[in-house]
């Protein structure tokens, strides 16, 4: 490598931090206030500890479907930024808004259908009462996070993450608070258990929002007035994008779906096995968590050099952020196999028998595997949203692990029923099935630059 080609990786290296360190730290945040939550179910009784992965990821799953939809806004947004600047970014981030107000709408209304998924289980009549109430709701902080998207999707696609991570870190904050208060019966709001901590990811959802609100500039509002009162919404410009948003959607509910059969079927090793992984699950979120921001800043600026016409530079782009992301995945991984008790032990493992001691241990030690591999299969899936390419993410996504990935941990966990030792080995499992996702995405990358493919830039020019 040249020096001048060193020192224009140095520089980009310094945009993709300048862009997504401020979405890593809003990712932390998240972190943060999903750390407490799971802690605070995890003390409150053994009852809300056993209900809350199964219903944290059902509504992650649900959720997360009209989040993604609403989210290729972003992929938009960083385009038009890109060819046109602020004025054709503003017109993208309205037609978003306007989305996220419809699809927020039909989740709240979904809120009784919601709670009535734990009952198709067989799982005890305790529990399946404790997840309908964080299901409930979960209709309404969905509500607020498919509205938040749309607008941190706009600040995202220009590039002005430092918004996006002050409404988190002020979100975070309330959340934290009241979700402390609300399960517990502290700062003098009530006691509420399982019901406060979705009542407190509400209260935190909606101080993001006011956040959000303060920022937005009136070339936003203005465009959406002009598209909700005056011009309308053209079918042939929402349409192409309804779609490649709706494939985003379901590549999002088939993940969280997966996700969330994965910790049933974790279930058939056993009890101990099952408390075991409902731990690891949030500790595995360290690992992966804060790797979205890079991906995200990945995307956008993807996105700006596609708008641009500047496909030689996407690969460029996708290689220095991926150094980044393996440094970040060097540290994490160090500190899962050398001290798991340190990230174990918030959880309160020391009072629980040493049998989930050692399993929860044992897995965490191989949780690096899951980072590595969620490293390529992200930041593909992000980039192949930048080009527009989502039909291919949600195929490749349905195929491996629907078809392939859950039914052979499924089918070798049968083997093992009641051996929670083999935690471990479903992890790794999990994992290479996720590695083959990410060389997949990859493969399409390598293709639509070669190839100089912009399915958004397609989909506009039809209309």
């Amino acid at each position: 490598m040249s020096r001048a080609d060193a020192t224009s990786n140095l520089v980009l290296a310094r945009r993709i931090l300048d862009v997504s360190l401020p979405l890593m730290g809003s990712m932390i945040g998240n972190l943060v206030l999903m750390l407490v939550d799971r802690i605070c179910l995890a003390r409150y009784s053994s009852d809300t500890l056993a209900a809350s992965g199964p219903a944290v990821y059902t509504a992650m799953a649900i959720v997360g479907f009209f989040v993604a939809v609403v989210g290729f806004s972003r992929s938009c947004v960083a385009q038009a930024f890109g060819r046109s600047g602020h004025d054709e970014a503003a017109h993208q981030a309205a037609l978003g808004i306007a989305v996220a107000f419809v699809l927020a709408a039909v989740l709240m209304l979904t809120a009784p259908l919601l709670a009535m998924i734990p009952s198709l289980s067989s799982r005890p009549p305790a529990l399946t009462r404790l997840e309908s109430q964080f299901l409930f709701g979960s209709a309404f902080f969905g509500a607020g996070m498919t509205f938040n998207m749309a607008l941190s999707s706009y600040f995202n696609g220009i590039g002005r993450t430092r918004i996006t991570l002050i409404a988190g870190l002020v979100g975070q904050a309330v959340g934290v608070f009241m979700t402390i208060g609300l399960v517990f019966g502290r700062f003098g709001l009530p006691e509420l258990g399982m019901r406060g901590s979705a009542l407190g990811t509400l209260a935190g959802t909606l101080a993001i929002t006011a956040c959000y609100l303060a920022y937005v500039p009136a070339t936003v509002w203005a465009s959406f007035r002009r598209l909700v009162f005056h011009t309308g919404i053209r079918v042939s410009e929402l349409a192409p994008r309804l779609r490649k948003g709706f494939a985003l959607g379901v590549t999002a509910g088939v993940a969280n779906f997966g996700n969330a059969i994965f910790i049933w079927v974790m279930a058939g090793l056993g009890a101990t096995a099952l408390a075991a992984n409902n731990v690891n699950l949030t500790v595995s979120y360290l690992g992966v968590i804060p790797l979205l921001g890079l991906g995200i800043g990945c995307s956008v600026l993807c996105g700006n050099a596609l708008g641009r016409g500047d496909f030689d530079q996407v690969p460029r782009i996708i290689g220095v952020s991926l150094a980044i992301e393996l440094a970040y995945v060097v540290v994490t991984a160090f500190v899962q196999i050398a001290m798991p008790d340190v990230l174990l032990g918030p959880f309160g493992l020391a009072g629980k028998p040493p049998e989930i001691h050692h399993a929860s241990v044992a897995t965490a030690r191989v949780l690096w595997t899951y980072s590595l591999a969620f490293t390529f299969s992200m930041t593909g899936q992000a980039v192949l949203e930048s080009f527009g390419i989502t039909r291919f993410v949600f195929g490749v996504r349905f195929a491996l692990m629907w078809l392939l990935s859950i039914p052979t941990i499924y089918v070798m966990n049968q083997a093992h029923v009641g051996e929670p030792d083999y935690l471990p080995t479903a992890w790794v499992i999990g994992s290479s099935f996720e590695a083959a996702i990410g060389v997949l995405y990859f493969w399409r990358i390598a293709r639509a630059v070669r190839h100089r493919q912009n399915e958004i830039v397609l989909a506009r020019a039809v209309a």
